[in-house]
Order: structure tokens, then C-alpha cells, then sequence
């Protein structure tokens, strides 16, 4: 019998040393208590939108590996690694819920970035938010993700213009500078509205776009009518019907809510095949090297709303950070960053300054610590310079601005420059030749 005490009694104090019990609060510490701060990537490694995906997982390991170069993040005095885990949802909402749920139940991670795709953030999130847990979304741009009434949204920080951010800014630019510059051309009244054309993907990405222009026109008080919508299936490739309505309903202006894939073959379609020569808008996920390939000479002329790209950087203070964030990143990947990639990679230094300012793993704490957030911007324009949530719905606020994309003989590809805000423009905008007003 002693020496099944002994055995007993060794055992019990091996499992105590391991801290193998069955309390999760203490499990749970004594993870911490390792060293490791557990950022979880939401992305779409695969499918559809892989590419932006894997541009957003270079972008965030890049940064992860800097922040651990520098010593990590001090956490009750003790300085702690971080390490990146990433979830893949597949371009795919149901895909999305299971890695959320995956990163939060099984990788035990402190805290989520990325979301790309509104309609698939909004499926995934509301795990998040039945487990409390802070996530800073870099990719989805519908600003339903943090207004959305269904589900506690408290815990959500969206680090990424909204559609109805790009509304405003673009059709303002369009009322401020085209507008002008057709009524001119045409010998138009100054009062005459411009007729715009909305191509609007469907799902929540596309209509939040349309809202966005609409809010805009109304709240801004802009001389624009919106004459035409048109909507589509995600991932189609034939526009020439929706084309054909907007050109029967005589627009000066034509704005396509479209991703890469789509708004290439719209204005290929447009120009080419339905002879609709008017100015092409488009949103800031366009700013991308396969775009500018693939428009060929037929997208020189038009109009493209950013924040980040591979072949502009705006003057002003973050010219050099900027120039550093490229050079390492393509130190270590051997291309050029995307704006996804770059929205990530400042989505993982806002988690570490939210961890860091908030000493704690506790969820409450780092979603406290993301509502007093003020940080310096880093290599995107903030307003204001400064990295901060709003206190209605979250919401950090960029400095957009407008390129206009000319051909470049040398390259054999259009390329941007910009022409809106005035304290960043490069050159006027330019009304083409062969530009064909509606005629009204």
C-alpha cells in the first residue's frame, strides 16, 4: 500500500508541475505565461481571392517578424513573441464561420485581423461576437460590419474605408472637377446635373457602393442624378447588356462597383464592344498591377479612388515610410505590397499598441484599449494623422485620393497619376477626346 501512495502522490505532483488540470483559467495562464501573443489572420488564402489573401498573410508576417525583432510585447511586465496564425475561409462565407470558429475555440488566439469580402466578414464575425473577441478588420468595406444591429458589434474595429467613404470622396471629385470640365466641353449650363451610371456587383460589397453614392449626392448636396443601375453577378464576365442599358440611358459618368476581375472586362466591354466612351470610375481594390495590364490602353482616362498602390506614392511625411515598408517587403517576398496587404500589416501593429497600451490578454481590456487607440499614421494617410476609432461605429478615417490613369509608351501600360485632393495632386485631370457626353 506505501508504495501505491508513493506512486499515487508522484503522480498528482507531476500533473500539478504540468498544469494539466481542469480549470481553464489557470490553463489559460499558464499559455501566456509561455510567452506568445496569438494574432489570428482571416484571409482568403484560397480560392477566388487568393491573391489579395496571400498579399495580406506576406503583409502580416512581415510585420509580425519586425514587432518580434524589436523585442514583442511587454504584457505584465514580460516581454512576449507574437506569433501569427492564419485562418483561410476560402473566398467562401461558410468556410469563414469554421475558420473563425477554428482560430477562436481550438488556436486560443487574443485577438483576429484582416476580413476581406463584406458578405463573408458578415458571416464570420458573429462568432467573433458571441465569443467577445476584438477583431480589426482590414478588408471588408460595407461599414455594416460594425452597424449591424443583430449581433454585439462593441468588439469590432474596421480599419478600412467604407463604401460610403468612397461615395463621398469620389463623387465629390466628380461634382468638383468633372462635372466642370464636361459643362465646359459642351457649352452646358453651370447648373446642369451629371448624369451618373451605377454597375453595381450584387451582395452587400455592390449595394453598400450604392448607398455610399447615394448618401453622397444627397448629403453633400451634389449636381449629380443618378440615371442608370445596373447589377450583376458576382464574378460575371459578360457586361454588355448592363452596358447597353446604361449607354440607352444617356450618362456622362459611368461608376461600376467591381472588383479586379470584374472591372477589367467592364471597361474592355464598355469602350470596345458597346462604344460607351465616357469616364469609367473605379474603386480602390483596382489599384493593383494586373489591372493596369489588363485594361490596356482602353482604361487610359479613367478614374480610380486609392489610398495605397504599387506605382504612386503621394508626397508628404509618409513618403519615406512608405518607400521602407516597400523595400522590406520586398526584401523578404520579391514583389511589390498590394493595398490589402497594407491595411494588414498596420492592422497587426494596431493590435500590438492595443495589447501593449491595454497590459492585458483579457478580451474586454484590448477592446477598451482599441477605443482609446491614438497612434501616429504609418504608411497609409489618416485624417487628422492619426490612427484612431470613431466613437459611433469604429471606424479609422483615411485621406483618399483620385488618379487619373495615363498611358505610359515606356511600359506599355497605363499608369496613375493624381489629380484630387489639391495638396496631393500631380497633374489636372484631363477630359479625352473621344470623350461622348449624353447629350441631355
Amino acid at each position: 500500500m506505501v508504495d501505491k501512495k508513493i506512486i499515487l502522490v508522484s503522480m498528482l505532483l507531476l500533473i500539478s508541475f504540468l498544469g494539466c488540470t481542469e480549470q481553464p483559467t489557470e490553463t489559460t495562464t499558464t499559455i501566456k505565461a509561455a510567452g506568445e501573443i496569438k494574432i489570428g489572420l482571416v484571409a482568403p488564402l484560397t480560392g477566388g481571392a487568393s491573391t489579395t489573401g496571400n498579399d495580406m498573410q506576406e503583409a502580416a508576417e512581415l510585420a509580425v517578424e519586425e514587432i518580434n525583432a524589436a523585442g514583442g510585447i511587454t504584457v505584465g511586465k514580460e516581454k512576449m513573441r507574437v506569433v501569427l496564425i492564419k485562418g483561410d475561409t476560402e473566398t467562401n462565407p461558410e468556410q469563414g464561420v469554421k475558420a473563425v470558429t477554428k482560430l477562436i475555440t481550438e488556436d486560443e488566439v487574443d485577438i483576429l485581423i484582416g476580413g476581406f469580402s463584406s458578405a463573408i466578414t458578415y458571416a464570420d464575425q458573429k462568432i467573433a461576437s458571441e465569443n467577445e473577441m476584438p477583431f480589426i478588420i482590414t478588408g471588408a468595406s460595407s461599414p455594416i460590419v460594425t452597424k449591424r444591429d443583430d449581433i454585439d458589434t462593441s468588439y469590432f474595429f474596421h480599419h478600412c474605408p467604407t463604401t460610403d467613404d468612397y461615395g463621398r470622396d469620389t463623387l465629390i471629385f466628380v461634382d468638383e472637377v468633372v462635372r466642370p470640365a464636361i459643362n465646359a466641353r459642351f457649352n452646358y449650363s453651370d447648373d446642369r446635373k451629371l448624369r451618373l451610371g451605377m454597375l453595381y456587383q450584387d451582395g452587400k460589397y455592390g449595394e453598400g457602393v450604392l448607398e455610399g453614392a447615394k448618401k453622397a449626392i444627397e448629403s453633400e448636396g451634389l449636381m449629380i442624378e443618378i440615371v442608370a443601375e445596373e447589377k450583376f453577378t458576382r464574378s460575371e464576365t459578360d457586361y454588355r447588356t448592363a452596358l447597353t442599358a446604361i449607354k440607352s440611358a444617356g450618362v456622362d459618368v459611368v461608376y461600376p462597383a467591381a472588383f479586379l476581375n470584374e472591372q477589367t472586362p467592364i471597361v474592355v466591354q464598355g469602350r470596345k464592344d458597346i462604344g460607351l466612351n465616357t469616364i469609367y470610375l473605379s474603386v480602390e481594390c483596382n489599384d493593383d498591377p494586373d489591372y493596369y495590364a489588363g485594361v490596356g490602353q482602353l482604361g487610359e482616362y479613367s478614374i480610380q479612388e486609392s489610398r495605397f498602390g504599387p506605382y504612386v506614392i503621394p508626397a508628404g511625411s509618409l513618403k519615406a515610410k512608405v518607400e521602407r515598408f516597400r523595400s522590406a517587403f520586398k526584401t523578404k517576398w520579391g514583389s511589390q505590397p498590394s493595398m490589402m496587404g497594407a491595411s494588414t500589416y498596420e492592422g497587426v501593429y494596431i493590435a500590438a499598441q492595443a495589447i501593449d497600451d491595454a497590459d492585458s490578454l483579457v478580451n474586454e481590456d484590448i477592446r477598451d484599449s482599441l477605443n482609446d487607440l491614438k497612434m501616429d499614421e504609418m504608411i497609409e494617410a489618416m485624417q487628422g494623422g492619426t490612427i484612431e476609432f470613431s466613437e459611433d461605429a469604429r471606424e479609422s478615417k483615411f485621406q483618399l485620393y483620385m488618379q487619373q490613369l495615363i498611358w505610359d509608351d515606356a511600359v506599355g501600360e497605363t499608369r496613375p497619376v493624381i489629380v484630387w485632393p489639391d495638396n496631393l495632386k500631380e497633374a489636372d485631370f484631363i477630359l479625352p477626346e473621344w470623350y461622348e457626353s449624353s447629350g441631355d
